[in-house]
C-alpha cells in the first residue's frame, strides 16, 4: 500500500465516445438536502434535522479539440423534445501503475451545454471544448 496520496492528474474517462485524453473533469459532487421539522407539541424551541433527498452536481468534461472529431456536438444533437441519448460514464483516478484506484460511475448522463473553444489570434494555447452533463446518480468505488 502506497504511503502517498494519489495525484489528480492521472485519470481516464469512458464516456461512450472515442477514447481520448481529457484535460479536466469537475463536478463530482453528491449532496443531501436538509429537512427541518418541528411539531407543535415539541418541548424544544428548535427544529430537528433530517437528511433529505440526494442531489448531484452537473459534471463538466474538458478536452482538446481535434480535427474531424465532432462527437460532443453529435451527442448534444441527440436532444429532441424531451428525449436524449443517455449514457453511463466511468471516470477513474489512476494509481502509479496506471490501474484504476478510485472510480466514479455516473448513471443516465446526457449533455446540457456544449462550449466550443474561444479563438484568439495572439493565443498560444490548445483549443479546448467543454461539455456539461446532467445525470441521475453518482457512485464512488475504491478499487
Amino acid at each position: 500500500m502506497s504511503t502517498y496520496p494519489l495525484v489528480k492528474f492521472a485519470f481516464e474517462v469512458d464516456w461512450g465516445g472515442t477514447k481520448v485524453g481529457f484535460q479536466e473533469v469537475s463536478g463530482l459532487n453528491v449532496e443531501a438536502a436538509l429537512i427541518e421539522y418541528r411539531h407543535g407539541a415539541s418541548p424544544d424551541f428548535s427544529k430537528i434535522k433530517m437528511p433529505g433527498m440526494k442531489s448531484f452536481s452537473n459534471i463538466t468534461l474538458k478536452r482538446g479539440t481535434f480535427k474531424s472529431d465532432n462527437e460532443y456536438f453529435d451527442w448534444f444533437q441527440s436532444i429532441q423534445l424531451s428525449t436524449v441519448e443517455r449514457r453511463s460514464i466511468t471516470i477513474s483516478l489512476l494509481d502509479e501503475t496506471g490501474a484504476p484506484a478510485v472510480t466514479w460511475k455516473v448513471k443516465n448522463a446526457f449533455p446540457l451545454k456544449l462550449q466550443s473553444t474561444d479563438l484568439k489570434a495572439e493565443g498560444n494555447e490548445v483549443a479546448i471544448e467543454t461539455l456539461e452533463i446532467a445525470h441521475e446518480g453518482l457512485t464512488i468505488e475504491n478499487n
